[in-house]
């Protein structure tokens, strides 16, 4: 339960700190007109919609399947991450588009109250940082590779938020408001291609993908080096979410008793859960030589 806790008050914390910093970058967007900080803003509201994904996940993976949902309810992160990746497939191109005809304009647009937008931005980085380090000494003590893959996406935001205050700074101090577009059309790019990456993960895991080829490596070489076991076969696996499902069937000595072949069987579940925390795993047992 301590753990559970932990990983639930991080994602309450990341799904505070997205929201504390879509306000403040509309009310920065508001007085500077700066794509820069418009390209940040839908970058924070992203995590805002990826911090409330993972909170869900945590929530859900706490929960124990029930008559209705046998397997559990991991999809639902799946359909959160489709949604998701609309959400900001749209915002990259509205942002993409937006910049391009400011940089095509004869008249580029002007930005105003640069200090504002960098004191914003500022506190932005702060408040990512301060995050960051909680999500990661969470990330330690419970493993959770949700919470640790939140902590990776924040660090990479500060990226942009970085990028605003170099353009903010160029418009103020060269009166250079160019650059403000350009960032933003590298922002939107990042976003596109965030998004593109989101849904494909979200759309293969809807249609039973297998796990990563890594894992399923892993699995194969237990297996293959666990005392008692003969041989293996029909290793299948999908993800559902973040969860991956595994079935296995091992060949074991028929003569040995039901104990023995249990604990077998017992043995190679725990080794893969102590690699994999999160997975579901079933292991058939079948007499060696007589597999169907």
């Amino acid at each position: 339960m301590n753990e559970t806790r932990l990983n639930i008050s991080a994602g309450v914390a990341s799904v505070t700190v997205a929201i504390l910093l879509v306000l403040a970058k509309i009310w920065a967007l508001s007085l500077t007109g700066s794509l820069s900080i418009a390209a940040s803003l839908a970058d924070s509201a992203m995590d805002f919609l990826i911090a409330l994904g993972g909170l869900m996940a945590i929530y859900y993976a706490s929960r124990p399947p029930d008559d209705d949902h046998t397997f559990g309810h991991t999809s639902a992160e799946d359909l959160a991450a489709l949604a998701q990746a609309v959400f900001i497939l749209i915002s990259g191109g509205v942002i993409a588009v937006t910049s391009a005809r400011r940089l095509l304009s004869p008249t580029p647009q002007e930005v105003t109250a640069e200090g504002i937008g960098i004191a914003v931005m500022a506190f932005s980085i702060l408040l990512t940082a301060g995050l960051v380090l909680w999500q990661r000494h969470v990330a330690r003590k419970t493993g959770s590779k949700v919470v640790s893959a939140d902590s990776l996406h924040y660090v990479g935001d500060l990226i942009p938020n970085i990028g605003a205050i170099l353009a903010l700074l160029a418009a103020s101090l060269f009166g250079f408001h160019q650059l403000d577009s350009v960032v933003a059309l590298g922002a939107a790019g990042i976003l596109i291609v965030g998004a593109i990456r989101i849904f494909k993960s979200a759309w293969d895991a809807l249609m039973d993908r297998a796990a990563p080829q890594e894992m399923i490596e892993d699995i194969e070489e237990m297996a293959k080096n666990m005392p008692g076991i003969f041989a293996f076969h029909d290793l299948k696996t999908r993800m559902a979410g973040s969860k991956p499902f595994v079935n296995i069937h091992i060949e074991v000595d028929g003569d040995q008793t039901l104990r023995e072949a249990h604990a077998i069987s017992a043995q190679l579940k725990r080794q893969i859960l102590d690699a994999y925390p999160n997975a579901d795993v079933i292991v058939h047992k079948d007499v060696a030589g007589e597999a169907d």
